[in-house]
């Protein structure tokens, strides 16, 4: 795990403060920063207070809110979502919002500035091991405007030497989340193709502490890959799952369910050493110590790994 900074006047806030969010605020809150989490309704202002976490309500693309924020702030993180919207919600959300965050930033810039994009901005599909130096080509819409907003900030970076850091993030999963977890625990889950595209996965509580580490160590205009060291074939994380929950493995998709997905496949192994080279290191350095909980929760009562 990486050392953190002990400093005790800094003042960091959190955009979008919500799953990802509420946990790094907590982890800087606890090594001395004065934190404020910002949402745009006050759903969850309890469990910020709880964190040592000032909330604050607004929300990022309205510029009238971010000028009433108790700023100025030393570092900022934006950890805002989409909440799984299309491209419409994507550009407000991502690239206008930064724009607007950018202008607002400009008088008084942080000293780092922390943006959380997503690994689903490489497109490639024929297993590769991928870095940050790998081609980063989306074929959709909403992976474009991710690029656009990366893009957006490496140049204020290059050209007006604004402090900003981008994280890649993979698929975060952790306590209540694990989109196909809990579909094999709903009995939901269907192995797409031959099950042999490689999953790319991150904990909630790593994604935390990697935002800790670029905030202290990461260099500004720099992209990160935040993933942990085990990317896995979906038939493998589900052959493992299944066995641990003493259940059959799921059935294939049909070719209507695999047409039905919004989102291309892709399938690559995403690289994170140029992160653990900041000196961070996953507490879950995989799927099996990460799930770990999460199974033993939704595994019958008196069953073991087999179902025995």
């Amino acid at each position: 795990m990486v050392r953190m900074s002990t400093a005790t006047s800094r003042r960091t806030l959190i955009i979008g403060c919500g799953y990802v969010g509420l946990a790094t605020g907590a982890l800087l809150a606890a090594a001395g920063d004065a934190v404020f989490g910002l949402r745009r309704s006050a759903d969850g202002s309890d469990a910020l207070r709880a964190a040592g976490i000032t909330p604050l309500l607004g929300d990022l693309t309205r510029r009238d809110d971010l000028h009433r924020l108790p700023g100025p702030f030393d570092r900022v993180v934006n950890c805002a979502s989409s909440s799984r919207g299309g491209a419409v919600e994507y550009r407000e959300v991502y690239l206008e919002g930064t724009r607007t965050l950018l202008d607002w930033l400009r008088i008084h810039p942080p000293s780092k500035y922390v943006h959380t994009s997503s690994t689903s901005v490489y497109a490639q599909d024929d297993g590769s091991v991928v870095d940050e130096g790998s081609p980063a080509a989306p074929r959709g819409d909403t992976g474009r405007l991710l690029r656009d907003t990366e893009d957006l900030l490496v140049a204020a970076a290059r050209d007006h030497g604004f402090p900003a850091v981008v994280l890649r993030v993979a698929g975060i999963y952790g306590p209540g989340r694990g989109h196909l977890f809990q579909q094999l625990v709903r009995g939901e889950a269907r192995i797409s193709g031959g099950g042999t595209r490689h999953m790319n996965m991150i904990h909630r509580d790593d994604v935390a502490s990697a935002i800790a580490a670029v905030l202290d160590h990461g260099e500004a205009g720099g992209i990160y890959n935040c993933v942990d060291d085990t990317p896995v074939t979906q038939l493998g994380f589900l052959g493992w799952a299944s066995c641990e929950l003493g259940r059959p493995l799921p059935p294939h998709a049909t070719g209507a369910e695999v047409a039905a997905r919004k989102r291309g496949l892709t399938d690559k192994r995403v690289s994170n050493a140029k992160l653990r080279a900041l000196g961070w290191s996953p507490r879950f350095p995989g799927f099996r110590e990460g799930y770990a909980e999460a199974v033993a929760a939704a595994r019958p009562t008196g069953t073991g790994p087999t179902g025995t």
